[in-house]
Order: C-alpha cells, then structure tokens, then sequence
C-alpha cells in the first residue's frame, strides 16, 4: 500500500488547517493540468526547487 497522501484523501477527511507564512506544504499527490494535459504530480518531486502552489477550490477554470 502506497504511503502517497491525494487530494482525494484530505477531501474524504476534512479538518480545520490555516497555513500562514513560511509553513511547510504537506507532502501530497494531486492531478494538475501540465502542458494542456492532466498529469498526476507528486510534491516530492520538486523537492529543492522553488514551488509556487495555487488552490482554487470549488472551481475548475483554468487560469
């Protein structure tokens, strides 16, 4: 069984979190649009690199 925490998993089991400035983001697994394609991307993956991330819940538009 993968130790991989989705997007889906955090939906299922909501809490109350407020980031605020220089927290670290939980490490998680989420589809994203890349290149016009949905790809499956992990935050692991960027680890040592700068990470812009943008959430906008309840809402598909592409920005």
């Amino acid at each position: 069984m993968s130790s991989d925490l989705y997007a889906s998993d955090v939906a299922a089991y909501p809490s109350v979190y407020e980031a605020t400035q220089g927290d670290k983001a939980p490490l998680f697994t989420a589809e994203s649009i890349v290149n016009n394609q949905i790809q499956r991307i992990n935050l692991n993956d960027f680890f040592g690199k700068w990470v812009l991330l943008f959430f906008y819940p309840s809402d598909f538009t592409f920005v």
